[in-house]
């Protein structure tokens, strides 16, 4: 249902006190959501925030809608059967990289494959916030926390490959230190039909500070940030790097030493294979891609069920709870 009149950032905010640490990189993300949200022409009662357990999963607290703060790991499970019984509500998936990644790592891979008409936001620390900083899915190898005092020895999960490898529809990243490239992407992963996969880059400033400086600080971001714009070329640092594919090998070339514009990859959201590759720029040899990795259309779990049932109700009528709880089994003893 559209909105009679235009909501504003100010009727998205509750009158809940919000209650992350002073500094994390959780408040932009909101602020950015409230921001977004008036923009999408919704009516705000057919909004619904659903989140798991975590720091970012207080979330839906804050947001002046209707939602829901369930059980650890569970949200994706909550909001597809939501998103089942009401398919015109707008359902926002609010999750962290453990709750989405560890505990919740089977209902997330479940519901991307599915193609729910709903977006999940990853909000990736890579730390467990909210118990206090032990090492996450998402915690590079030899990082030391409470839980790992020597060095995890877990190789750490890759959301963006995770994602594509569960067939997702929509797979991007931003990061909490780029306020308007993520409502950019907000408003993207509204527009998609399908399941939208969002990981956003949020900054630990008590547990995990400065994880992702390469990617927000002004003097380093130009040399570790690759931002994704459809149908350009993969240009970096300043206009002075690309990337070309040497057939499916990247490469890097110095634009600056004679290396040729034309040669360079040219972005390309629909083309899973070079969205696998993207997301493998998982380390220091290329710099970290930001924005739409990877997008297609696919028929929506929701459409299909819905069409499914009217042709059971077409060839067997409406039914009846009673026989379908009596089945076609049942006796009865005299």
């Amino acid at each position: 249902m559209e909105m009679e009149t235009k909501l504003t950032a100010r009727d998205l905010s509750s009158d809940q006190e919000v209650k992350w640490c002073p500094g994390c990189g959780d408040y932009s993300i909101l602020k950015q959501m409230q921001s977004v949200v008036p923009e999408l022409g919704i009516a705000r009662e057919d909004i619904v925030f659903i989140s798991g357990i975590g720091c970012s999963s207080r979330f839906p607290y804050y947001m002046n809608t209707y939602g829901m703060h369930s059980i650890h790991g569970r949200a994706p499970a909550v909001a597809t059967g939501l998103k089942i019984a009401n398919p015109d509500l707008s359902i926002w998936v609010i999750t962290g990289d453990g709750d989405g990644l560890s505990i919740g790592g089977n209902h997330l891979i479940h519901l991307l494959r599915r193609n729910v008409d709903l977006n999940v936001l990853l909000f990736n620390n890579q730390i467990y916030g909210l118990t206090k900083g032990q090492y996450s899915p998402t915690s590079e190898m030899g990082k030391k926390t409470k839980s790992s005092p020597l060095g995890s020895v877990d190789h750490p999960f890759n959301p963006l490959a995770l994602a594509l490898g569960a067939d997702a529809t929509f797979v991007a990243r931003s990061i909490d230190r780029d306020p308007k490239h993520m409502r950019e992407i907000l408003t993207a992963s509204n527009k998609h039909k399908g399941t939208s996969f969002i990981e956003v880059y949020q900054n630990c400033n008590v547990f995990n500070d400065g994880t992702f400086l390469n990617f927000s600080d002004k003097k380093l971001k130009d040399a570790f940030v690759l931002m994704l714009e459809e149908g350009q070329p993969l240009i970096f640092d300043q206009g002075k790097k690309g990337i070309r594919l040497n057939g499916l090998k990247p490469e890097i070339v110095n634009l600056e030493e004679g290396a040729s514009a034309n040669d360079l990859w040219i972005h390309d959201s629909k083309d899973p294979t070079k969205a696998y590759i993207l997301s493998r720029f998982f380390d220091e040899n290329f710099p970290r891609a930001f924005g739409i990795i990877y997008q297609e259309d696919r028929n929506t779990y929701e459409d299909v069920l819905m069409d499914q049932l009217d042709q059971a109700k077409g060839a067997m009528g409406e039914g009846d709870l009673d026989d379908l709880i009596r089945g076609k089994r049942s006796w009865t003893v005299e």
